[in-house]
Parts: C-alpha cells; sequence; structure tokens
C-alpha cells in the first residue's frame, strides 16, 4: 500500500485532505536513502547527501502550499538536523552545495537572519575564486535572488543586500558581509567585470568534454549574476538585454548549427544551458510584473518561445498557466496547446492543457453558482466538460499517455 501515492497525486484533492507523501511510502525512501548512505563513500556518499537534503526541501515547500504551520515545524527540526549532520562529516565542510541547501531550508523555514549567517558563512570559507568559481556563484545567485524577493519596489536596491552580494563575488577577494551600503565606484567596477567575463564566456572554445559541462553551467551561473545585477542597477530592460545576448549566443551553438556553418563554439551542454537562462528570464519578468507596472506580453512571448523549444518544462508550463488564468480568452491558449501536442511527444503538453481547462471550468461554475439573485456568467462557455473529456481522451492514445497512472487516474477522478 505504500507506493501507490508517492508523489503522483499530490495535485488532486481527496474529500479536504490534500494527499501528498503517505506514511509508508515515506518510510520506504527513507530506507533506501539509509541503505544506500552506508553503501557509499566519497564523492558518491557527499552527491547522495545533496540528493537527499533536495528531497527533504521539497517536503517543506510541500508543507508550505498545504499551509500546515503544526507540520511545518515537524518537518522543518527533522530537515535542520539531517542537513547538520551532513555538515559535521569531514568530506562535507567545504561543501559549498550542501551549504547552500541548509541555508535556503533556514529561509524556507523563515529564519532569515539565521539563513543569512549561513549563507555569509558559506561565502567567507568559499575562497576567492569570484566568478571563476562555479559553486561560489551560484551560492551567490540564489542568497541575491532570495535577498530580491524581499524587496517590495525597485526604489533604493542599488543599496540592497543583493547588490552587496553581487559586487563582491566580482572582486575575487575575501567576501566581507553586509554593513548597509554599497560605494558606487564598486558597483561600476563591478559592471566592468561582469562585462569582461560574459564576453570571454561566449567567445571561449572549450578544450575537452568535461570543460563544457562545467562551462555550460558556469555561464548559466553568471548570465543570472549579471543579469540580476543590472536589473538592481539599472532596470528590467538592462536585465533582458543581457538574457537576449546570451540566448542568441547558445542559439548560435547549437551543435547541429555549428556544423552546418562549421564554427568551433559549441557548448556541448548546449540545450541545458538555454533551457536554464529562458528559465531565469521568464522568472524574472515574473517577478518584476509583481512589483511593479509592466507589460504582460514580453513575458507572454518569452514563455511560448521557450516552451516550443522544451514541452517538457514544467516550470515554465506553471508560469504560462498562472498568466493565462489572468486572460478571459481561452483561444489563444488553446491553439498554443494544441500546436506544441502536435509536435512532440511530451506528455506535459497535454496534462498541463487539461488542467488549465479544469481550472476554466472551476472559475465558470464558481461564478454561475454565486449566490447574489441573478447572475450574469462572466465567461460565457458551455461544452467545457466535454471539451476535458477529448483532451483525455486524445492524451490517453498518445504512445506515453497510455502508459501514464497519473493521467488515467486524473481521467478517472474527473470523470467520477
Amino acid at each position: 500500500s505504500g507506493f501507490n501515492s508517492i508523489g503522483h497525486m499530490d495535485t488532486m484533492l481527496r474529500g479536504r485532505r490534500q494527499i501528498g507523501h503517505c506514511k509508508e511510502g515515506e518510510e520506504f525512501i527513507q530506507n533506501v536513502f539509509h541503505v544506500l548512505f552506508q553503501i557509499f563513500t566519497g564523492k558518491e556518499k557527499s552527491n547522495l547527501s545533496v540528493c537527499w537534503l533536495q528531497y527533504e526541501i521539497s517536503k517543506v515547500i510541500q508543507c508550505l502550499q498545504a499551509k500546515k504551520k503544526k507540520k511545518l515545524k515537524a518537518q522543518g527540526r527533522r530537515s535542520k538536523k539531517l542537513a547538520k549532520n551532513f555538515l559535521k562529516a569531514l568530506d562535507n565542510r567545504n561543501n559549498l552545495t550542501l551549504w547552500k541547501l541548509y541555508a535556503y531550508l533556514e529561509w524556507l523555514l523563515g529564519n532569515t537572519d539565521d539563513a543569512r549567517k549561513v549563507f555569509d558563512t558559506a561565502l567567507c570559507t568559499a575562497g576567492t575564486g569570484g566568478l571563476k568559481s562555479a559553486h561560489l556563484c551560484s551560492l551567490s545567485l540564489l542568497y541575491a535572488q532570495l535577498e530580491v524577493e524581499l524587496l517590495e519596489s525597485l526604489e533604493g536596491a542599488v543599496m540592497s543586500r543583493a547588490v552587496h552580494i553581487l559586487t563582491k563575488l566580482t572582486e575575487s577577494g575575501p567576501y566581507v558581509p553586509y554593513s548597509g551600503q554599497v560605494l558606487s565606484v564598486n558597483i561600476l567596477k563591478a559592471r566592468k567585470t561582469y562585462e569582461h567575463a560574459l564576453q570571454g564566456y561566449l567567445s571561449k572554445t572549450p578544450v575537452s568534454d568535461q570543460d563544457q559541462v562545467s562551462d555550460a553551467d558556469q555561464l548559466v551561473n553568471l548570465v543570472g549574476c549579471y543579469a540580476l545585477f543590472q536589473y538592481l542597477t539599472v532596470g528590467i530592460d538592462a536585465a533582458v538585454l543581457i538574457y537576449t545576448q546570451a540566448s542568441e549566443k547558445l542559439e548560435a551553438s547549437d551543435p547541429q548549427k555549428c556544423e552546418k556553418n562549421g564554427e568551433n563554439f559549441c557548448i556541448q551542454n548546449f540545450p541545458s544551458a538555454l533551457e536554464a537562462v529562458m528559465l531565469l528570464h521568464t522568472n524574472l519578468l515574473r517577478f518584476h510584473m509583481k512589483i511593479s507596472v509592466y507589460p504582460l506580453n514580453p513575458l507572454r512571448e518569452a514563455l511560448t518561445e521557450a516552451l516550443k523549444r522544451y514541452p517538457s518544462n514544467q516550470s515554465l508550463w506553471r508560469s504560462y498557466i498562472h498568466i493565462q488564468r489572468k486572460s478571459h480568452s481561452a483561444s489563444k491558449a488553446r491553439r498554443f496547446f494544441d500546436n506544441v501536442t502536435r509536435s512532440t511527444d511530451s506528455l506535459e503538453p497535454w496534462l498541463f492543457a487539461i488542467q488549465a481547462e479544469q481550472l476554466r471550468k472551476k472559475l465558470t461554475e464558481k461564478v454561475q453558482r454565486a449566490d447574489v439573485g441573478e447572475v450574469h456568467c462572466t465567461i460565457p462557455e458551455t461544452g467545457l466538460t466535454n471539451r476535458i473529456v477529448a483532451l483525455f481522451e486524445h492524451a490517453v492514445q498518445s504512445e506515453n499517455g497510455t502508459h501514464c497512472p497519473l493521467l488515467w487516474r486524473m481521467y478517472l477522478n474527473f470523470m467520477v
């Protein structure tokens, strides 16, 4: 009984109780981690620690989304204890990925000051690699992103902690915790350093395959840091320009295009790097729309462009559905879903197309059932049920859909 609902139906409601990880399934997963932990050594053990902590963080996020305070407290205690035990191990003392996850965990649990101390400690002990160190860039990017999310507007953002973190990253000296101000001259120097570093990365020819994999990751972190820095010190247009430049260069370095054009510069990890850059781009636009007035079109265009290329990216689909819910016209979204499902074998477009229609149906019913005398339906749509059934029918006939338990369950659930 332990395996039927692990990570599958957590989006569905059964009565009032939201289904998450059931008890037996959770025990099974913990047992797997414990057994593997005794088998692995060295680097493998560190990697497993990272996976385990990521899994614990996913449970904390689930508690946050379900707004279960009691469960969150207990889960937080367990996850923190595990993270501290990992960091006590000799092999992990300088593992920046684990430090990053521990700080993120503290942040999610609402302990902002503790999280900042962990981030600062990690940055102070991380050495002076600056923009050349992938782990240092990744750590600084997450720290700055979390700090930016606390901002209510862009006024005074130039003097914020996020700008301090991103400026210090370019100085290649020991990290100094934020003291409340950032010098203008340091900002100017940082901008120049970022510019040179990005140009260097976009024009260099990688030597070995291993270099290409780390180069792709490093390029994504560098683009993220530089764009966020520009966003806080100049504005949204400057940040979008960085993402556009990086995307164009990465598209040009598509291995197939390179062979045609006979060019040397090719990042072998090109698809994952481009996908990550597009995700950063859309996330920043979404955040900017939240804190200030900005048109929806740039975000919609960026999302449709990214989804045509990466139809199985769930984060991008979630963003797409989120912005489409604000629109009363479903026809454009339906055409887009239709095009994507025709051109890919991925199952995600089907699942999200169904979810979008179900949300629309829920909204329509809510309006029609409102108990306020005479009601005019604001969304004059009939036949939504038939449309959803048709989508399910087409989805389960596809090669991947036939073998997807989640899809069949959603179908059964809807018919009931």
